[in-house]
């Protein structure tokens, strides 16, 4: 199977025709992101100052007789390019790896029925919580995939999806050599749902023929259980997770490298905090990778770990949140959280960091946000860095 997109595309466009009434009913999709990231780097001379907008306009058609179409595009422009995007030469400068690009980044054929649904085409995918597989949203140019994607409602409580990849457009843009995987890869996901929470498993068998160092294959289990304590509505709860993930395809290494995650926590309403430890294991030459998760999500905002080094990574964490409300002002929902990154096995350091959020609605259609990442690294090749993100999201 090679490239889906193109017959999606007439698909698609017969859809938006289907319907006598499709003019009256197609939806507008507008959505844009101004956002500033400043990056000061120890191991940088100089500071990045990265002002970036993101537009994505596309338009999604009625449903007919369960089918349903959609197209979008996406354009990133640099207001300030002070930064290095990865594509643009300055490699002096810090990376923030949003690139000017324009592309088309979704356009897919959806049928839904009683017992489930199908997608076929340039798609955005998200399972479970993206930490294997995601649409790294963070980032100014999506990550979105050419794929064909089935799921069904295997029983009441029990959801099963499953995906064949053929691309991965990555957010590297189309002048980056790593900006589209060529892919012939498996995705799948089961989710048993519970009053008391939830049981998954995973498994992502992942082959890159431009990146054969990036396929492997994974197989996971993971829980999810929350429960009430008293009747003011304060709930504990508790999640863990473990996946093995070995080597698959043209991969030239050979390992076998395992993960495991768990987090205790209360929770009362808007109000909620954790304890947790993740680990990534490595055997000296391959750490534990989730190449296709949101990893900006995990491990910090800083981004130190996106690539897991060789011989693991354990994060042990502490974090909070909650939403203020009051007569004056907007709802401001605040995060924070506190990282001890150390290697698995011995604990010596890497470093910590300390991530801030503090986000608010103006209006309907506007939100504004403001984070910061101060990472304070302890061993060479770490090196200290602080960064600020200012951004305002318009979506119609």
């Amino acid at each position: 199977m090679r490239h889906p997109h193109l017959w999606a595309a007439a698909l698609v466009s017969g859809a938006f025709c289907a319907s006598p009434a499709a003019a009256d009913e197609v939806k507008l999709i507008l959505e844009s992101r101004l956002r500033y990231e400043g990056v000061d780097q120890a191991d940088l001379a100089k500071d990045a100052g990265a002002l970036t907008l993101r537009t994505r306009l596309g338009l999604q058609t009625p449903v007919w007789r369960g089918f349903q179409g959609l197209i979008e595009g996406e354009n990133v422009l640099a207001v300030e390019d002070r930064y290095n995007s990865t594509t643009n030469g300055k490699a002096n400068l810090p990376v923030v790896a949003d690139p000017e690009t324009t592309e088309l980044n979704r356009l897919q054929l959806s049928w839904t029925g009683d017992k489930g649904a199908a997608t076929v085409g340039r798609q955005r995918i998200v399972l479970g919580s993206a930490r294997f597989v995601g649409n790294v949203g963070f980032r100014q140019n999506e990550q979105t995939f050419d794929a064909v994607r089935l799921d069904l409602k295997a029983a009441k409580d029990l959801s099963v999806t499953y995906a064949y990849v053929d691309r991965v457009r990555r957010v590297f843009g189309d002048d980056s050599p790593q900006g589209e995987w060529r892919s012939d890869s498996h995705l799948a996901q089961a989710d048993w749902k519970q009053p008391w929470g939830q049981l998954s498993a995973h498994g992502e068998w992942l082959d890159f023929a431009n990146a054969p160092t990036q396929s492997s294959a994974t197989l996971g289990l993971g829980v999810q259980i929350h429960k009430p304590i008293s009747a003011d509505g304060l709930k504990g709860t508790l999640e863990a997770a473990y996946a093995r993930q070995t080597d698959h395809a043209a991969n030239p290494l050979d390992f076998e490298v395992d993960y495991a995650a768990a987090s205790v926590g209360l929770r009362k309403g808007d109000t909620w905090g954790s304890l947790g430890v993740e680990r990534l294991d490595g055997d000296g030459r391959r750490g534990f990778s989730t190449p296709l998760a949101t990893l900006h999500a995990f491990q910090g905002w800083a981004d130190v770990f996106l690539a897991t080094p060789p011989e693991g990574v354990q994060d042990l964490n502490l974090k909070a949140g909650a939403t203020l409300r009051t007569q004056a002002l907007p709802p401001i929902r605040l995060v924070a959280a506190a990282h001890r990154f150390t290697l698995p096995d011995d604990g010596d350091p890497y470093g910590t960091e300390i991530d801030l959020l503090a986000a608010a609605p103006l209006g309907k259609r506007l939100t504004l946000e403001t984070k910061v990442a101060w990472f304070d690294g302890d061993r060479p090749g770490y090196a200290d860095r602080t960064k600020v993100w200012v951004s305002l999201d318009y979506r119609y």
